[in-house]
């Protein structure tokens, strides 16, 4: 037998532990390697790794985001109407050695299963919280009521090495045996509503209306007294205006006194006036001058 023969199979021997020796660990994966069941390395990184052949395990762990969706979960808010509520979650492993050591061989299922239970605790607890009413949860209030899930979910699920990104409330459904009593009560409700809008509507239009009548009113009043005042004002200064006229010419207010009682008397249509020639009415008509006659001054 010669040397090369004999080298062959160490060399063999040798590449092979050499390649056994060696493992890759993925972008999208972190790992763990085992040693008789201790943790002996921790690959959170990718790349190249080292192993003791036949002696280390190296287990995988998914790196991304993993998602999770819940069964039915019937919750009971606080206006004791039931409802149907499903979800999901999705969360990724944080922390490799903290999540073995939660759920050892378990892996994936075990995880789901625990992470499950505890997201379902969280939705009742929330949803069933004072002050949370099934209008709530329908309304977008909804949202900060995911987020508050998500941080008490997230907070109980680092136990298990877990971190939750995200909580969403997907369906919201009346069990089958309440809806027509909720839906009922639902319409009574916004009835009532409506009546009492009505009513303050109502309340608020004679509000108005009063004040309009109250304005109405002093506005009128004030006219009137401002019109009193004016007229009077009109009649001292007209009064003044004749007085003054008076004492400068007295006969010539006479003689327009005189045209305006004509103008007065021959207002009306088809008016008839029956004088004696001699009456003063004529007295100015009869002067050349727009004075009164002889005849009347001796009247």
């Amino acid at each position: 037998m010669n040397k090369s023969s004999f080298l062959i199979p160490i060399v063999a021997i040798i590449g092979a532990a050499v390649l056994s020796s060696i493992f890759v660990v993925d972008e999208r994966e972190k790992a763990l390697v085992l040693r008789f069941g201790e943790i002996v390395q921790v690959r959170t990184e990718p790349g190249l790794g080292f192993k003791l052949p036949m002696v280390d395990e190296v287990v995988r762990f998914e790196d991304r985001i993993l998602s999770l969706e819940t069964p039915l979960i019937e919750v009971t808010p606080a206006d004791d109407r039931r409802l149907e509520i499903d979800a999901f979650v999705l969360y990724r492993i944080d922390d490799v050695v903290q999540y073995r050591q939660a759920v050892g061989s378990g892996g994936e299922v075990r995880a789901a299963n625990d992470l499950s239970g505890i997201l379902e605790s969280q939705i009742r607890a929330v949803l069933g919280s004072q002050g949370v009413t099934s209008n709530t949860i329908l309304s977008p209030e909804r949202s900060a009521l995911m987020d508050q899930i998500r941080t008490r979910t997230d907070a109980r699920a680092n136990a298990l090495g877990l971190e939750v990104v995200d909580v969403r409330l997907r369906q919201t459904n009346l069990p089958e045996q309440n809806f027509d009593a909720t839906l009922q009560r639902m319409i009574a409700e916004r009835e009532r509503e409506a009546t009492d809008e009505r009513a303050r509507g109502r309340e608020a239009a004679q509000r108005v209306t009063a004040l309009a009548d109250r304005t109405f009113e002093e506005i009128i009043s004030e006219a009137r007294r401002d019109a009193r005042i004016i007229e009077g004002e009109a009649d001292a200064e007209r009064n003044r205006v004749f007085a003054e006229a008076y004492s400068k010419d007295p006969e010539f207010f006479e003689f327009y006194r005189s045209l305006a009682a004509y103008e007065q008397s021959l207002l009306g249509k088809n008016t008839s006036m029956v004088l004696s020639p001699d009456s003063e009415f004529f007295n100015y008509l009869r002067s050349d001058q727009g004075s009164r006659s002889d005849e009347g001054e001796q009247n």
